[in-house]
């Protein structure tokens, strides 16, 4: 049974998110060690909302709740938030409304921004993230692998997300008012991840040649050789940041990496250098004001509040950049949301039954059992030694290895129907109706013939 509940821009507040966001890494390893019925947990978390998706094994009848309030308890704890606070505040889905409403956000329908681009690729690196910690389970590559795919139809059938909006290029058209000329504006991007590209890419667009890049963790030199940028050295940052007109920060940092104490060091830096008066108290005079616009997209915020407490510094943060965000294009929305509507039902037209568990077990099964006729041949003409059974038992494992390989690479890529189809055309073996009662009775017919194909 699958499950979601979620949190974002539309039902929480972005210091919740914040909380959330910070324990994300690791999340879904420990709702699934966290209770029993949990066989597998997939968390997408970004900037504006953190989601989990569960897949619940539990006897029929037998009601979910405990498990979900598990999950979020499980939650709760790492961030330090109260169980009952998240239940009050999460939105929920089960069954096929879990697929409605993934396909949805990958498609960027329920983004600050609708059709942004970016959140298809956080929902496809939260399933590779599951697979690593080794919490997906072959129904959650199904729903996500699905919804990859109904991400790519929206793209390519509507006008969604063909204009690159993101909340990235909406905060660059909200600075707009405060930049009088991209071509000659300074840009620090502090930041080197998967974000700091989309964010570049914005920043040329708009005519924007001098940029550099600092990073907080260090790789920074990569990313700027990558894309023909200088590097801010740590023992510069402070100085350069001074000097930029517009700072963008994206990094997945958990502590703030600009705040006032930086600023004001960097502009008494300059003011050194240029035997200037220092600017970075509240009280100077208004003709030797600097502008600064700060626009954070990170999550959790990546500067802090009091960076404003400097005269002329503008902050732009998230929460203000979601107040900005425009109206849906509800000609291009509605086809979209249509497409999703669609492949929703579709999916959940595929029997909850259609596990490959059972075809396996009907393979090796078939297998097995011809591997112990010819071993009692091989017996009964004389092998004393047990050398011809070794051998026997050597090729049934080999044998079995690649289908039970592409198994979970057909599983993965949501198409058991073709793989139940070439057993049964290859070995003449299908699996019995009985046998698709699910995968935990499955797992149990595998298990009688425990490394019988070992080599």
């Amino acid at each position: 049974m699958l499950i979601c509940f979620t949190a974002s821009h539309k039902n929480a507040g972005f210091d919740l998110l914040e909380r959330l966001s910070a324990t994300a890494d690791g999340a879904a390893r420990r709702m699934v060690t966290g209770h029993d019925a949990v066989q597998g947990a997939v968390v997408v978390a970004t900037c504006n909302r953190f989601e989990a998706y569960l897949d619940l094994d539990r006897p029929e009848g037998e009601s979910p709740v405990d498990a979900v309030h598990g999950a979020i308890r499980a939650v709760g704890e790492a961030a330090g938030l109260e169980a009952e606070a998240l239940r009050t505040t999460f939105g929920f889905a089960h069954g096929n409304a879990v697929a409605a409403h993934l396909f949805a956000v990958a498609s960027g329908l329920e983004s600050v921004v609708v059709g942004e681009g970016e959140i298809a690729g956080q929902v496809r690196r939260s399933l590779e993230s599951a697979r690593r910690d080794g919490t997906t389970t072959p129904e959650l590559e199904r729903l996500f692998q699905r919804a990859s795919q109904t991400s790519r139809k929206v793209k390519n059938r509507t006008g969604i997300g063909r204009e690159g909006r993101s909340l990235v290029r909406l905060a660059l058209e909200l600075a707009e008012s405060r930049v009088t000329d991209w071509a000659k504006t300074r840009v620090l991007l502090v930041g080197t991840g998967r974000y700091a590209g989309a964010s570049l890419a914005a920043l040329r667009d708009r005519g924007v040649t001098d940029v550099s890049v600092y990073s907080p963790s260090g790789r920074g030199a990569k990313f700027a050789h990558s894309h023909d940028l200088p590097v801010v050295a740590a023992d510069d940052y402070a100085r350069a940041a001074a000097a930029a007109e517009v700072i963008v920060t994206c990094t997945t940092a958990d502590t703030h990496v600009l705040d006032r104490a930086v600023l004001a060091e960097g502009r008494e830096l300059l003011a050194r250098e240029t035997s200037l008066p220092t600017i970075g108290a509240v009280d100077v005079a208004p003709e030797i004001e600097r502008r600064q616009l700060v626009i954070d997209l990170g999550l959790p915020r990546n500067v802090a509040a009091d960076i404003a407490e400097i005269v002329g510094v503008e902050l732009l943060d998230l929460e203000t950049i979601k107040f900005h965000a425009p109206m849906e294009e509800f000609g291009s929305t509605d086809e979209a949301r249509e497409i999703v509507t669609r492949a929703a039902r579709k999916f959940g037209d595929v029997a909850e039954e259609l596990d490959l568990a059972p075809t396996v077990v009907a393979l090796r099964s078939h297998v097995f059992d011809l591997l112990d006729g010819e071993i009692e041949r091989a017996r009964s003409r004389g092998d004393v030694d047990g050398r011809v059974e070794e051998a026997l038992r050597h090729m049934a494992g080999r044998l079995l290895h690649t289908p039970m390989v592409r198994s979970r690479e057909y599983a993965r890529d949501g198409e058991q129907r073709a793989f139940i189809d070439a057993v049964e055309a290859l070995f003449g073996v299908r699996a019995a109706e009985s046998d698709a009662a699910g995968p935990a009775e499955a797992s149990e017919q595998a298990d009688r013939h425990p490394r019988r194909d070992a080599s």
